[in-house]
């Protein structure tokens, strides 16, 4: 069950954050209630009337046993025109997911993933999802992979503090709205 992220979820992601292995692909170290808090007011910021934004996972047989937290922000938007006259023509969102620990490996990160890319093809009108992630991360690249998502690069940013398995790159996939309507159709 998705619920959009709301402030009554804060202490869900307090908790998520805590935990440092969730985050060993992301940052050094566990974050701080005031970093959590930082970010979760970005992520209510960044929900949009088209569907785009952040939820909070739960499961359905148990509702208040949190999964973690679903990503579906905008990633990136081209427009035309000017003024009043400027559109959207082409709009992307990324993909990402953070599970607490105890419900890894379940296949609920693809099944939310499944669920957030209906709503990307669908009422938000996406041209293209994306996904990153380090390349060590094979948990991750399963979720994306199971998705139907394919690997479009390998890139080596430069980190001022880099994680171990930093050396390996980062890799994004994909999934457009062509390889969504064609899987559909099979």
């Amino acid at each position: 069950m998705l619920e959009p992220l709301a402030d009554h979820h804060f202490e869900r992601e307090v908790e998520l954050d805590s935990d440092r292995e969730v985050l060993r692909y992301l940052y050094a170290r566990a974050r701080t209630r005031d970093e959590v808090k930082a970010a979760h007011e970005r992520r209510l910021a960044a929900a949009d009337d088209a569907g785009l934004g952040y939820w909070a996972a739960f499961l359905t047989a148990a509702p208040g046993d949190f999964v973690g937290l679903m990503m579906l922000p905008a990633w990136h938007e081209q427009t035309a025109g000017a003024g009043e006259a400027r559109r959207i023509v082409s709009r992307e969102a990324e993909l990402g997911y953070r599970l607490v620990r105890r419900h890894w490996r379940r296949g609920l990160a693809t099944e939310a993933g499944r669920a957030l890319l209906e709503q990307a093809f669908g009422a938000a009108g996406v041209s293209r999802v994306v996904a990153q992630t380090m390349a060590v991360n094979s948990g991750s690249r399963g979720v994306m992979e199971a998705l139907g998502m394919r690997h479009v690069r390998t890139f080596f940013p430069q980190w001022e503090d880099p994680l171990p398995g930093s050396e390996a790159g980062e890799v994004e996939y994909e999934l457009t709205r062509d390889m969504w309507d064609r899987r559909a159709t099979r």
